[in-house]
């Protein structure tokens, strides 16, 4: 009996550094890529080009970057990228908060119906729509501007889906004694029901500005203009151009990262509370 014991008790002290220690290289797997593209963006030109290629830089310079901003002109496409997913962001929260609550909390005819129609869209692949959608905006003389861009991220199902989610969680006693005290609708809303969401819209701004900054296929669809596409349409037509340019095209990588990484960071932990609290609520 005394041998099992000692056992059990060894696996249960090792036990916590297996986990740690597996973690630790998860957590290693994942960064080394981002590790990678820094280090290779601060090499001489065609450094990394060598065999084999060095790790580190030998003499880290950023002539890539002064390059990349000067003779590709990825400073424009930075500005557009930031105004496109700031704007996109904005928008999204406006329709997508106030469609969720409505459809959690107000009682208008044909609700049930429209949202089934909601959960039904969630089903379709976006790429389906990009056609028809396309022609749309050509009959409406949209194609080539930023509001074609911008278009299709006014409306979410999915965003309307966890906001309805997390609105339900509202106590309908709040609302009723809020409209007894002779407050309206859009006081409520404003008053009320926006601060309650607050963790749930940082979640869906940051959805937001992502799939906004990271969108590739629609832009290029839409912009004609190239002094217009963003900076994920403008990497990709460099590269194109300076495929052989290895150290050029991480720096273009950076870029094109580190905004997106540092929002995250800097916002994780509303991230993770509100998909957690979302994903909870009645």
């Amino acid at each position: 009996m005394i041998a099992p014991v000692r056992r059990i008790r060894t696996i249960r002290r090792t036990e916590p550094y297996l986990i740690n220690g597996a973690l630790a290289l998860a957590a290693v797997i994942a960064v080394f890529p981002l590790a990678w593209m820094l280090s290779v963006s601060m090499m001489a030109p065609g450094e990394a080009s060598s065999s084999p290629p060095p790790l580190v830089p030998a003499s880290p310079t950023l002539a890539s970057y002064r390059e990349l901003f000067s003779r590709a002109a990825i400073g424009r496409h930075l500005a557009n990228s930031v105004g496109l997913a700031l704007a996109a962001t904005v928008l999204s929260l406006a329709f997508n908060v106030t469609a969720g609550y409505a459809f959690a909390k107000l009682r208008f005819a044909g609700r049930d119906l429209l949202w089934k129609g909601v959960v039904g869209v969630m089903l379709v692949p976006a790429q389906v729509a990009m056609i028809p959608l396309f022609l749309l905006l050509k009959q409406l003389g949209l194609v080539n501007t930023y509001a074609g861009v911008l278009l299709p991220s006014l409306a979410s199902a999915s965003a309307m889906f966890l906001i309805r989610q997390y609105a339900r969680g509202i106590p309908d006693e709040l609302l009723e004694a809020a409209r007894i005290d002779g407050a309206g609708e859009l006081r409520i809303f404003w008053s009320i029901v926006v601060p309650v969401l607050r963790p749930v819209l940082v979640t869906l701004a940051i959805f937001a500005f992502l799939g906004s900054w990271n969108d590739f296929l629609w832009p290029l669809i839409v912009l004609s203009d190239d002094a217009r596409q963003p900076l994920p349409v403008a990497i990709a037509a460099l590269s194109r151009e300076h495929a052989g340019d290895s150290e050029l095209m991480m720096a273009g990588a950076v870029v094109t990262v580190a905004p997106v990484l540092a929002v995250f960071i800097a916002l994780q932990r509303y991230y993770l509370a509100g998909l957690v609290t979302g994903s909870v609520k009645g």
